[in-house]
């Protein structure tokens, strides 16, 4: 083992001890929230799995296999679901929507809204921001936990332009002549098991359609095959003794591959849902944050009004749940950088790249949160639930990424020329 693997494996080891020890000192009902932040952030890092690279990837490269590994997230964890609302629903639990006091709520259909303009506008935007800062929200903090300078200048515009989407969704809910307002979650139409076949079956079609997309860029010879960094590839485990470096770098140190990662994420989907009887959620928390700082600049939000639960959020953030899930995210990244000896930071930009990153984060929370979700609470936990307006985000979040593809193509580092 190298010098720089050994001191990075010995800090990732003690920010574990750091972190139990954070978590004996949470409340109970914390705990979960801090293990699955952990656990999504090493994992989404282990294996380079993200929501944005599902059109970064294919535009760039013309390579879909991170589009499979996320279809086949999607489809399974809508199975599991199913499951849970129908279990759910036949014991007397309704909608989250339609729940009066003393009724019980079907876990995870909080998710379930209306597809409406603030979905379109707040989608487009989104995949906008998502792909000229370089990730999108869980992307954005675990390229921040991997070293990454320029995720913290598109985390902190994230975090100013959340308030602003907040603030836009309140003023939009408010009005009474909506163009475009349509609720529909699925079982109610075509049953459990029918809900399950229409979103494999959308599925299916989306595999077909980036399938189709990446033979015509092997035909046309402007396929890229993308390949994994040196440190990341096998190396000779069968010959190897167990007490080794090869043993080591199979457990910590080689890639995972994105469908490993999807599976993974998928469990740990559902281990948020069946803990805290909601879906996951990232954008949020960072309205919560930005209430945080503007307000320490003077700014009245009890006199904007519709910030009452930020407000009392805001007050104490190590103790909001949320707060402590994206905490987990960063340093789960970060062990897993650490562990494999590969944390750096990572300033290789110039003043006008980090003009755009910071565009990026504004769009990003500006587009959240007038859509009420990121690519995890607009997108994951709303298709999942069987929710017609994730569907619409994906639309429209795909639209505003391609988009800004266009624009920045070979005007951004992150985004070079491509050879088509």
């Amino acid at each position: 083992m190298s010098q720089t693997l050994k001191t990075q494996m010995a800090i990732g080891l003690g920010l574990i001890v750091l972190m139990i020890l954070w978590g004996f000192n949470l409340p109970a009902k914390s705990v979960g929230f801090l293990v699955s932040g952990l656990f999504i952030g090493y994992i989404l890092t282990r294996s380079r799995f993200g929501f944005a690279g599902g059109v970064k990837r294919p535009y760039m490269t013309g390579d879909t296999a991170l589009n499979e590994a996320l279809f086949f997230m999607f489809t399974i964890t809508a199975v599991v679901v199913a499951a849970i609302h129908w279990h759910a629903a036949d014991g007397g639990a309704v909608l989250a929507s339609l729940a009066k006091e003393g009724d019980k709520v079907i876990p995870g259909s909080q998710s379930v809204r209306p597809l409406d303009l603030g979905v379109m506008i707040g989608g487009f935007l989104f995949g906008g921001g998502m792909i000229i800062a370089g990730g999108c929200a869980s992307g954005t903090l675990t390229d921040l936990g991997e070293g990454a300078v320029r995720s913290l200048i598109a985390l902190v515009f994230y975090i100013i332009g959340s308030p602003i989407g907040h603030w836009m969704r309140v003023v939009y809910g408010k009005s009474e002549n909506k163009i475009v307002n349509v609720s529909m979650y699925f079982p109610n139409s075509f049953g459990y098991v029918g809900s399950v076949a229409l979103t494999a079956l959308l599925f299916l079609v989306l595999f077909y359609i980036v399938k189709g997309y990446s033979y015509k860029r092997k035909q046309a010879g402007t396929f890229i095959k993308p390949g994994y960094e040196d440190i990341e590839k096998d190396l000779d485990y069968d010959n190897a003794p167990f007490f080794s470096y090869a043993t080591y770098h199979r457990f910590f140190i080689k890639r995972w591959s994105f469908m490993t990662g999807g599976i993974l994420l998928a469990l740990m989907f559902i281990f948020v849902l069946v803990s805290t009887n909601k879906t996951w959620g990232v954008t949020s928390a960072f309205t919560t944050w930005g209430v945080a700082l503007f307000s320490r600049f003077g700014i009245d939000f009890k006199a904007i009004g519709g910030f009452d639960k930020e407000i009392e959020e805001a007050a104490n953030l190590l103790a909001h749940n949320g707060t402590i899930r994206n905490i987990g995210i960063i340093l789960g990244a970060s062990i897993s950088f650490l562990l494999a000896g590969r944390f750096t930071i990572d300033r290789d930009f110039k003043a006008k790249d980090a003009a755009w990153y910071a565009l990026g984060g504004l769009l990003m929370g500006i587009g959240a949160r007038f859509a009420r979700g990121c690519n995890v609470g607009a997108l994951y936990s709303a298709i999942t639930a069987f929710s017609l307006h994730g569907w619409g985000f994906l639309v429209f979040m795909t639209l505003g990424a391609i988009v800004f593809l266009k624009l920045a193509e070979g005007k951004l580092n992150i985004i070079p020329k491509r050879n088509v």
